[in-house]
């Protein structure tokens, strides 16, 4: 059985900000971006323990095709997403992690 995933504000911003990007580099380029979004999403809904721990027990799952990473924690009833950033940005960016989830 797979956990819920529950989203943070900032990952629809960060969706939208990289989505409107690739979107003027080529159309259609935003879309297969948040189709790898959506597989990493998928991949850690079944398998959260999979990836790696990058800062206490908040993991990273990097996309396929795309240089972004996907900051989440793993709870008891449910899988907390933090940020979905691009991979050269510093992680130590976005805000603290022990806020509850909305």
């Amino acid at each position: 059985m797979s956990l819920p995933l529950v989203y943070r504000r900032r990952v629809g911003e960060d969706l939208a900000s990289a989505f409107a990007y690739y979107e003027e580099q080529l159309e259609g380029l935003g879309e297969r971006f948040l189709s790898a979004v959506a597989s990493t999403f998928d991949a850690i809904e079944r398998y959260p323990e999979m990836f790696a721990k990058v800062r206490g027990d908040v993991r990273r799952a990097i996309t396929s095709q795309f240089p972004y990473a996907v900051f989440y924690r793993a709870e008891a009833s449910r899988i907390v997403v933090f940020r979905v950033l691009h991979t050269a940005r510093d992680p130590r960016a976005w805000p603290r992690t022990r806020r509850p989830a909305r």
